[in-house]
Parts: C-alpha cells; sequence; structure tokens
C-alpha cells in the first residue's frame, strides 16, 4: 500500500502511549506531565541529559488519527500528547472510516471485551492487532480466528515477551548447556491474565508452539504453572514452571534459568527499560500484515498461549494434569 497506515486505538491506557510513542511525534513535555503511571516517558526517555531525546527509533510509517475510549476524558487526555492530532471519537462507529489499521490496547485488562470490540472491525474487513492477552477464553480466540478467516481479514495479537530480541538473544546462549532439560521462569505477583500471558509468551518464545499438558497449584490464580510438551526432541524434557506468585518485580523484570545436565544459564531480568524494543518488533510485523493481508504470526500459536491459561485454571481446580487437548476443540 502507498502512503503511511492510519491507525484507530481503541483504549487510551498505558499500553496505548507505549506504541503511539513509536509511531507518532509527540510533546515530551506533556508526556512527562501525565507519565501514564510512570512509564509513559520514564522508560522512553533514559538518556538523562537530554531529557527530550527518546533513547528508542521511531518505526515510520504509521500515522495515528482517531482515539476512543469508554471515559472519553482519557482519549482527550492522550491525544494531547500527540499534540491534538488524532480525533477523538465519541463512539467506535467513528472508527470504521479513514483507517487502515485498528489497534486495541490493553495494558492491565484480562481480554473478556476483546472479541466484542474486535468483531465488528473484522467483519468489515479492516486489519486489527489485538493487544495482549488475545483473550480470556480459549471459545473466544477460536471466535476470532473463526471470523478472521471469514471475512479474510487480517489479525494478530502479541506480548512483547514474544517478540522482545533480549529473549531471542539469551535464546542463542542453550549451546551453553547443549540441550535445555528444565526451565524456570520467575515473573512476580500475577494475579490476572494481563500478567499471565506475558510469561506464557516468554515460554512460547523461549521454547516456541507445541505445548502438550500443564499441571497448576497455588493460593492465587495460575500461581505455579509447568507446561509439558511431552517427548518432543526439541524441547525442554522436564518442561517450563513459571511462577506467578514470586514475589516483587524490578521494573516488570521476567528472569529465566535454563537448566540441563552441562550446567545452567541465568538471564538477567527482561525489564520496562527493555520492552521499547519489544514494541519495536512487534510494529514492524503490524506494518507487514497490513501491508500483505497476512497475519504474520500463525493463528495456532496465538490460540496456545490461552489454551494453557484456560487448561491452567482446571488444573488448579480440579488437581490434576490437564492436556490443551481437552480445552482446545477446534472444529
Amino acid at each position: 500500500m502507498s502512503g503511511k497506515i492510519k491507525v484507530g486505538m481503541i483504549r487510551c491506557d498505558l499500553h496505548a502511549v507505549y506504541y503511539a510513542n513509536l509511531i507518532e511525534e509527540h510533546d515530551p513535555k506533556i508526556l512527562w506531565d501525565y507519565n501514564y503511571g510512570k512509564g509513559g516517558y520514564y522508560y522512553f526517555y533514559q538518556t538523562y541529559n537530554r531529557p527530550y531525546q527518546m533513547s528508542f527509533p521511531k518505526v515510520e510509517g504509521f500515522e495515528l488519527v482517531k482515539l476512543w475510549d469508554k471515559n472519553i476524558e482519557e482519549a482527550e487526555k492522550m491525544a494531547k500528547v500527540y499534540f491534538g492530532k488524532p480525533k477523538v471519537c465519541k463512539n467506535l462507529g467513528e472508527l470504521f472510516e479513514g483507517v487502515d489499521l485498528i489497534f486495541i490496547a490493553d495494558c492491565n485488562g484480562e481480554g473478556n471485551d476483546h472479541l466484542e470490540l474486535a468483531k465488528p472491525f473484522i467483519e468489515k474487513g479492516i486489519p486489527t492487532f489485538i493487544d495482549k492477552p488475545f483473550t480470556y477464553d480459549i471459545k473466544d480466540a477460536l471466535e476470532l480466528v473463526k471470523l478472521a478467516k471469514k471475512y479474510k481479514t487480517p489479525i494478530m495479537s502479541l506480548s512483547i515477551l514474544r517478540e522482545l530480541p533480549h529473549v531471542k538473544y539469551f535464546k542463542n546462549r542453550f549451546i551453553e548447556i547443549e540441550k535445555p532439560e528444565f526451565c524456570v521462569i520467575k515473573t512476580g505477583d500475577f494475579f490476572s491474565m494481563a500478567g499471565h500471558i506475558h510469561g506464557i509468551s516468554l515460554a512460547q518464545h523461549l521454547f516456541g508452539f507445541g505445548a502438550e499438558a500443564v499441571e497448576c497449584m497455588g493460593e492465587t490464580p495460575l500461581a505455579f504453572l509447568h507446561i509439558d510438551y511431552g517427548k518432543k526432541e526439541e524441547k525442554p524434557e522436564r518442561g517450563v514452571i513459571i511462577c506467578f506468585a514470586s514475589g516483587k518485580m524490578w521494573h516488570c523484570g521476567f528472569c529465566v534459568s535454563v537448566y540441563s545436565g552441562n550446567g545452567v544459564i541465568h538471564s538477567p531480568p527482561f525489564s520496562d527499560y527493555d520492552f521499547p524494543w519489544g514494541c519495536i518488533e512487534i510494529l514492524k510485523k503490524i506494518k507487514k500484515m497490513v501491508e500483505t493481508k497476512q497475519p504474520q504470526v500463525p493463528y495456532e500459536e496465538m490460540i496456545e498461549c490461552i489454551a494453557i491459561a484456560n487448561a491452567g485454571r482446571i488444573s488448579q481446580k480440579e488437581k490434576r494434569k490437564v492436556y490443551l487437548k481437552e480445552v482446545w476443540k477446534n472444529d
């Protein structure tokens, strides 16, 4: 396609600002004043003797043209950061025209409303990016994919941890221990799908698609989640444990330890200081999705993350191992 991709942003929260900062000119002073949970400015402007020099490269080819939030004051507030350029919409219907991409942002939500928000745009053939989590329940995830195929509309959903380059660099170190046999991912105290999806997506980034079953225990939702990959040659034989009830985090830093009979390697924290690089990679994929009209990640990978979470909830409740095929009945 020629020209810039015109973006309609739904929900004006911290994640909306995270991505918008990388595609649209903005006023760093206003960004600082609002600061969106002490992260909208803080992690994007790290050169402290140059407070108005952003620390990350802009992703060219996008134009933020419309904003909508159920709280119109949030949309008006966000528009000011971008020099008042994006139009503040009073209802979702105003986003049907004049956009090439719908971006559904979600920083702290469970994904319960993603099907409802995305459906009308998919039906109109507008490429749609759905921020993490894809959905809360696998039934909604399967319905979104069904709609995307029916209307030939590309959709995509990715966690920053799924695309963060730092994770790929760490994965390159696996050769030091020959073959990973077991992995532990320490997150922090996450009690909702908004956080759970990051840990699950990090495991997928490290070991790819192909989980078979999960087991889960603990007093809080998905507190200690074990992912079993079966006997696949390229997967860790003893699986992955994600600790979603492991105390405080340093700037949302996720830490990984990978073990084998030949030793262990430990990652540094993958943190807020790194996350904009993940946003950049996701934006590159979104751009290619719009240009090619094809999702840049297999739908099965997006669905698998939701299936793992769903199976984990059942396992925790029923105190048994749950196979993904029990919840992932794709007909």
